[in-house]
């Protein structure tokens, strides 16, 4: 399912609107839209950056909201409770680009060769530990398909190989992404 350019646009003003109001701590409730498809419960990561360096990604993988709830509430916890990076100042606001990721739901892997560059993102999964990157992330970095699973074990806080262990679920998802520059 495909979002439509108004589809789009709605949800990047939205994440800004949240981070804006998040940072200046004036924090509110996001505008309730008209549309349908805008209120299904979906997954979705909203990322941050700087100069275009990340400065911030923080999503739902399980569609347990509607859309754009989902949307508000990540791009804020992405400006302030990423806790790989300091919160977010007023400061950096004006130099800040948006991106959402609009995810599929989650597709367990049964074979490597089901994983397809550029097109999933995956979940590893192994007992408390997981560990996710969106699908554009191995295009941006040039990684291969074993690079790819590598970094994605070291995200779950796992050895780089635990792909091969029969203990880890790998799951595989598809999202649409679009960005400031995309509209």
């Amino acid at each position: 399912m495909a979002l439509n350019k108004e589809q789009k646009e709605f949800l990047l003003k939205l994440a800004r609107m949240s981070v804006e109001t998040a940072v200046k701590g004036q924090w509110g409730e996001p505008p309730i839209p008209d549309d349908p498809v805008l209120k299904e419960n979906r997954g979705a990561f909203v990322t941050l950056k700087k100069h275009g360096e990340l400065r911030g990604c923080i999503g739902y993988v399980i569609p347990i909201k509607p859309l754009y709830i989902t949307v508000w509430e990540v791009a804020k916890e992405a400006a302030l409770g990423d806790p790989r990076f300091p919160p977010v100042s007023v400061e950096e606001l004006p130099f800040l680009s948006y991106e959402v990721s609009v995810l599929s739901p989650l597709y367990k892997v049964s074979s490597l060769d089901e994983i397809k560059i550029g097109r999933d993102g995956l979940l590893m999964k192994k007992g408390l530990y997981s560990g996710l990157l969106l699908p554009q992330v191995p295009v941006e970095e040039g990684w291969t398909l074993p690079e790819f699973l590598a970094y994605t074990c070291l995200k779950a806080g796992l050895p780089p190989d635990c792909y091969k262990d029969p203990l880890v679920e790998i799951y595989r998802f598809e999202a649409e992404v679009f960005s400031d520059e995309d509209t």
